[in-house]
């Protein structure tokens, strides 16, 4: 009986011990930044509330990236019901660990008081949703991370890709879903999978 009540605390510690490990191990993997992640990048913006940020001020969040206007009326509303729906279609579990993230590609018209407005009429003002503007210079170099193309045809009209981006917690990018009303089981398989994984 002393035997199997040793063997018993023996497996206790022992298994004590890997979960510290794994413990280590997970806030080592959240620290380490690759060459390729978004945080690296000294690109500052403002939000919705009028706070400036960095990307690597996301971090330890899975994100969820678009690139709209908010004065658009043919592709952006598209875009803006396709993050929504995916918003809604994620598991309650891992919603705390996701970021949703809509970036201006007019910094001009979307002051940070146009981005609060417009998070406000379209129902995308809890705490998962981040609206970012910048400079002109940092909104071109991050829409070419995220291969997303776009170009002035008009004084208030702007041609541009329809793409929505996957970003694990480390900033790297790991799924892209490309057109508008598409299917977005894939990109929902991905996020809950990223998500899960900091839980």
């Amino acid at each position: 009986m002393k035997k199997l009540i040793l063997g018993f605390m023996l497996l206790s510690v022992v298994l004590q011990s890997c979960n510290s490990n794994k413990n280590v191990k997970k806030e080592t993997e959240s620290k380490t930044i690759s060459e390729l992640s978004i945080y690296n990048l000294p690109s500052k913006w403002t939000n919705q509330n009028s706070e400036n940020i960095e990307m690597k001020d996301l971090k330890g969040k899975v994100l969820v990236m678009v690139m709209i206007y908010t004065s658009c009326k043919s592709a952006c509303p598209r875009l803006v019901a396709d993050m929504r729906n995916i918003e809604s279609r994620l598991p309650e579990n891992i919603k705390k660990n996701v970021k949703l993230v809509l970036i201006s590609i007019d910094p001009k018209v979307d002051t940070p008081e146009r981005l609060k407005a417009f998070s406000i009429e379209n129902k995308m003002d809890g705490l998962q949703w981040e609206f970012l503007r910048s400079t002109e210079e940092n909104t071109r170099e991050f829409a070419a991370i995220l291969a997303v193309n776009y170009k002035k045809v008009s004084p208030i009209e702007f041609s541009h890709s329809n793409i929505i981006s996957v970003f694990n917690a480390k900033g790297e990018l790991t799924f892209q879903q490309e057109g508008l009303g598409v299917n977005s089981d894939e990109t929902i398989k991905k996020i809950t999978e990223e998500a899960e994984i900091l839980n």
